[in-house]
């Protein structure tokens, strides 16, 4: 694991306070410039890993984004996975369940776009929500909540033992910062789309969805550790990611698959044919 990734990596032995996290955050760099050569080299080598895990077909890679609203769960999963390639990835977003997906457990939805072997997936939230904004709207119980910690630990611990990795990213905005951004999709037109004025509603529990993701960090992260990203300056939000998506692929120590004996064959033949 490389230093930076293991940074941000949530220890979930110790009490986790948010407010110990500076989401303004940029490491040793001063601005985008100094980090733009290290940011085309991990991307450049994350392009090459999924290319072996697309060859290999042996393991998976999840990637689960929460954060609150305005953290930039879009546009991260733009950037970061932009140059991969399409056919070994798919992106899903979670929003509030169809009438069917009600009717099942609250997992059913998730373990439905769980990526086979060899592709990588990307959630924009997850099942989560059903820890976090079922509790905010009294959906769901404290008590039940908890209940549901004990099912996320053994839903990831299967996808774990089925080799599919799972990498979970808090996106750590200010709140200065997200008042910015819901300003600028009033203020301006061209992002007027973005703007849903239930955000501002979820904004006045801003610290009860920090407590409660403070309390998911220490109770769900067994598996899987959870990562908090400092996210208010986009771009080292983007590199920060990319490090982090670059060492869990590194952890596979994906290889390239042998070669096929039968392929020589046939190499041989169209040899013969050109002499």
């Amino acid at each position: 694991m490389n230093k930076l990734s293991k940074g941000f990596r949530v220890n979930e032995k110790n009490k986790v306070d948010l407010t110990n996290y500076d989401p303004r955050d940029t490491g040793r760099f001063k601005n985008k410039e100094e980090a733009a050569e290290e940011t085309k080299e991990l991307e450049q080598e994350l392009q090459q890993l999924q290319e072996k895990l697309i060859a290999g077909k042996e393991q998976a890679v999840l990637f689960i984004f929460q954060g609150m609203d305005c953290s930039g769960k879009d546009g991260v999963i733009k950037n970061v996975f932009a140059g991969l390639n399409p056919q070994g990835i798919s992106a899903h977003s979670f929003k509030e369940p169809t009438e069917a997906e009600a009717l099942h457990d609250f997992l059913w939805r998730a373990h439905h776009e769980v990526p086979a072997l060899g592709k990588i997936a990307v959630f924009n939230r997850s099942y989560y929500e059903d820890v976090l904004i079922t509790r905010i709207h009294g959906q769901v119980s404290d008590k039940e909540a908890k209940r549901r910690f004990k099912h996320i630990n053994h839903f990831e611990t299967l996808l774990e033992d089925s080799r599919v990795k799972v990498v979970k990213i808090f996106l750590h905005i200010s709140k200065e910062f997200q008042l910015e951004k819901l300003i600028s999709r009033i203020e301006d037109p061209t992002k007027n789309w973005k703007f849903d004025p239930s955000d501002l509603q979820e904004r006045k529990s801003w610290e009860r969805y920090g407590k409660y993701y403070e309390e998911l960090f220490e109770k769900c992260s067994k598996a899987s550790p959870w990562h908090v990203v400092p996210s208010d300056n986009r771009w080292y939000r983007n590199y920060a990611v990319l490090n982090i998506a670059v060492d869990a692929l590194r952890s596979l120590e994906l290889t390239d698959p042998p070669a096929n004996p039968e392929l020589q064959r046939l190499l041989e033949e169209i040899q013969k044919e050109e002499g």
